[in-house]
């Protein structure tokens, strides 16, 4: 939790539990294909991944991260809002700025399905920005991809998108001011799914549960769910019992 003491999960009975202590100030999370947890530790000004022994490493520090995706094959990408880049981290622990002053405000960030497009949610704008993504973990051919819808009531323009993630047949998810935005693999909008509730702030999506089926939302101190025909594009590895 960003505002919280430490990392909480949410179990199939509904109940809360507090995973890892003493790591406040996170703002994104995700599983790399080890089972390891990776983390934006924002007021920090860090990324660290936590071992399955319970142990904290460092990967990257003196950068202001905002969320991240990790690959299958180790490469871990995340956004940072104010210098509007995008980072990539290397299996072997190497750190370069992949992308520079293009996105607005980079937010959200996911891969597409087969897992060569990286795409980012622009806060500040309305696009969805895709690279190709090369062997090497640089990006190539960045783009805006989807076009976000603008709530009327924004008097700048900006769609305010936030979290991303993406389902097994390419559809990307995008929060943003007026709910969860769905987009084909082609980058078409397709709808959108409405805040749980009139003037709910969402921000991280993801799929969960047992069939990987289920859409999580965050909107404020709560998690809301809604059960779909569709799943997680990608299975990772559970992060497994407290450390």
């Amino acid at each position: 939790m960003k505002a919280g003491k430490g990392i909480y999960q949410l179990g199939q009975d509904g109940k809360v539990s507090l995973l890892i202590d003493n790591q406040p100030g996170i703002s994104g999370l995700a599983t790399g294909p080890e089972g390891r947890l990776y983390a934006c530790q924002n007021k920090a000004g860090k990324v660290v991944v936590f071992e399955k022994d319970g142990t904290v490493k460092e990967l990257v520090k003196d950068v202001k991260p905002n969320d991240l995706i990790v690959t299958a094959r180790g490469y871990v990408y995340f956004t940072e809002t104010p210098t509007k880049r995008i980072h990539c981290i290397t299996p072997d622990g190497k750190a370069f700025v992949a992308d520079e002053g293009h996105v607005l405000r980079p937010n959200g960030i996911t891969l597409s399905a087969d897992q060569n497009t990286l795409a980012v949610s622009e806060h500040g704008g309305s696009k969805v920005w895709a690279w190709q993504i090369q062997p090497d973990g640089t990006l190539k051919g960045g783009a805006p991809y989807m076009t976000m819808l603008v709530s009327p009531n924004n008097a700048k323009g900006e769609a305010l998108g936030d979290g991303a993630t993406t389902d097994e047949k390419g559809r990307y998810y995008v929060t943003t001011e007026l709910g969860i935005q769905v987009f084909d693999a082609m980058g078409r909008l397709s709808g959108t799914i409405a805040p749980p509730y009139a003037g709910a702030k969402i921000v991280s999506v993801e799929f969960a549960g047992p069939g990987r089926d289920w859409l999580f939302v965050c909107a404020g101190d709560k998690i809301y769910k809604r059960k779909t025909n569709t799943r997680a594009a990608w299975i990772t590895a559970p992060v497994g019992s407290k450390p």
